[in-house]
């Protein structure tokens, strides 16, 4: 029988192997967990039974589990990080001091592991802050699974950073982070960074999740409810009979398919509105039930399916049934199938924010990059169709993508600017993070768009979705696909952009009759669009690809010879008397010194 076990799982490995990309693998985590959560003393206790599936071509001797609620605790590297950092998150601060350094005993957050067992039969295991290390009694081989079983205890701290009871809104339970999570392991190895409040990379599984509370508590949570009609509280179907069983508590019953993650809120004055859409995505929101936010958040509803809309076409189809928009937390921050926003007095208030997280449910979600080391590539995608589906629904395409290019210039010229290739734990300076992860990474894109042409960035957005989804792509992946839908080669854009701070500065060093030259004065190559009006009122534009990249975008400028990045200098000479010279009339190339991109010939 195991034998039969083993072939038949070999023999899934495979044929996962043979529909990704070469080479590619990724684990494989199914939880069952069971809660009980004491809503007076903000504790609570569970039993998770883990199956892990090695799906790797490596024997694991040891696993690892996050334990994120034990970041907030005076001493915890994230209270020392944030006492040592130039520019701390104010959100994370009380009276200009470290929120988590004067917490409580009975404020703080725990996980405390107390009984784990592989197969039923005890294992050594040890914490080490926010990391449990696990030596297993049997390695699991490639191709096999074993079963992990554990109960624990938790205590849900002050809400400092997104997760934790008692937001400022008044949500009583923002329960992110919450269970003990077992941590990434891939074709680097495992991925068993200390939790300091930034972001997160984790495997895909099924859950199935029961959590017990008090029945006047509203939960909203990932996944499926399984049990409406024993719970109510907006879920139930009203044709049907409400049976809610007997006491002051209910359990409900969660079943998310294919996620990488599991998130809830409860409150017991959340109200739940329902939207049914055109797509087949439910949508739901929580939020609570004040005359202060009611207007704001079902003025949102519209807007969210509006946006829905506007992803599954720029990207992919949404995958799952439902998504929710609850109230609780701080700032907004995405989960599986969810996202916690707070505030919603003013539409203006959330809407941004509902945008940005609702983008991450493609952009993490479902192509879920390595956050820590790729922070760019999650949250920079994510600003960019976030931006996109703002203008086009909120302001009619009045919007210039290049606004948000200011924010890099100034951080450029304050000399903070640190390599997108930098570790989101380990950047300076908030700013420096910041700056490089959410407006370097969007830029990225729209950039890329310059180069590659927009038609070939959409596609090339779209081609990624239909390769990488469910999938854990590097900036590598994202590279081949752009280059394989454009022709175009672009190994020196991505080095370039993300894992080197060179700048771009090209100018128009001058015109002496019909020649025209310009200059590269910054270190980074790109190719050039120029616009060259004539004395005679006409106007031409041309393009100068860079010879690296073997190619150059479509389009209808007229494409000149080719630039080698070695060389400084280049001059073309065009058929008229010029009257005027600009460098990319679009704005789309991050240019640090566009004092120099026009040039006007003197009568």
């Amino acid at each position: 029988m195991k034998r039969r076990l083993f072939l038949l799982l070999s023999l899934n490995l495979f044929l996962a192997w043979s529909q990704s990309p070469a080479g590619y693998w990724q684990q494989q985590v199914d939880y069952t967990m069971e809660i009980y959560m004491d809503v007076h003393n903000y504790q609570y206790e569970g039993t998770q039974q883990l199956v892990y599936t090695n799906q790797s071509p490596e024997a694991l001797d040891r696993v690892f589990y996050h334990l994120y609620y034990n970041a907030f605790q005076p001493g915890s590297e994230m209270d020392v990080r944030l006492q040592h950092i130039p520019d701390p998150d104010g959100r994370m601060l009380r009276e200009k001091t470290s929120a988590i350094a004067v917490l409580k005993p009975s404020e703080t957050g725990f996980i405390k592991v107390e009984t784990l067992l592989q197969e039923g039969v005890p294992v050594d295991f040890h914490v080490e802050g926010t990391i449990l290390e696990v030596q297993l009694n049997q390695a699991i081989q490639p191709g096999e699974k074993t079963v992990l079983s554990m109960t624990f205890k938790g205590q849900v701290p002050q809400l400092i950073r997104r997760a934790g009871r008692n937001s400022p809104d008044g949500v009583a339970l923002s329960m992110a982070q919450w269970y003990p999570k077992m941590a990434a392991y891939d074709h680097e190895g495992w991925h068993t960074d200390p939790y300091i409040a930034r972001e997160f990379h984790g495997e895909w599984g099924d859950y199935d999740v029961s959590i017990r509370l008090d029945k006047s508590y509203t939960v909203a949570a990932s996944g499926y409810l399984q049990n409406p009609q024993e719970i109510g509280h907006g879920y139930e179907d009203p044709q049907a009979v409400l049976k809610q069983p007997e006491g002051n508590e209910l359990t409900w019953h969660f079943i998310a398919p294919k996620v990488h993650d599991f998130t809830w809120a409860a409150d017991p004055e959340y109200r739940h509105d329902i939207r049914p859409t055109a797509s087949g995505t439910t949508l739901h929101f929580f939020y609570k039930d004040d005359p202060s936010y009611t207007a704001a958040w079902q003025e949102l509803q519209p807007y969210a399916e509006k946006a829905l809309d506007y992803f599954n076409a720029a990207i992919g189809p949404y995958p799952w049934k439902q998504y929710s928009f609850i109230q609780g937390g701080d700032g907004g921050m995405e989960y599986a199938m969810c996202t916690l926003i707070d505030g919603g007095k003013h539409l203006s208030d959330i809407i941004g924010t509902a945008y940005h997280e609702l983008a991450h449910a493609w952009f993490q979600h479902l192509l879920a990059t390595n956050e820590s080391k790729h922070a760019w590539m999650d949250e920079g995608f994510t600003s960019y169709i976030a931006d996109k589906a703002s203008n086009e629904i909120l302001y009619a395409g009045s919007r210039s993508p290049v606004a948000s290019y200011q924010r890099y210039y100034y951080v450029v010229n304050k000399g903070l600017e640190e390599p997108l290739t930098t570790h989101a734990d380990r950047f300076n300076t908030n700013l420096a993070y910041g700056m490089a992860s959410y407006t370097k990474g969007s830029i990225f894109l729209s950039q890329l768009g310059y180069v590659i042409g927009a038609e070939n960035l959409q596609k090339t957005l779209q081609q990624y979705y239909r390769d990488f989804k469910f999938k854990h792509p590097t900036p590598t992946h994202f590279k081949r696909v752009a280059e394989k839908v454009s022709g175009i080669h672009l190994d020196w854009y991505l080095n370039e952009w993300t894992q080197t701070t060179h700048t771009i500065d090209y100018a128009v060093s001058g015109v002496a009759g019909t020649t025209i030259t310009l200059s590269r004065i910054g270190t980074m190559p790109m190719p050039v669009d120029i616009r060259v009006e004539y004395t005679d009122g006409s106007v031409e534009l041309f393009n100068i690809p860079l010879r690296m990249m073997r190619g150059e975008k479509p389009g209808e400028a007229t494409v000149l010879k080719d630039w080698a990045w070695a060389y400084p200098t280049y001059a073309f000479t065009v058929s008229k008397q010029v009257r005027s010279v600009s460098i990319d009339p679009s704005g789309l190339m991050a240019d640090i010194d566009q004092s120099n991109n026009t040039f006007t010939v003197k009568p």
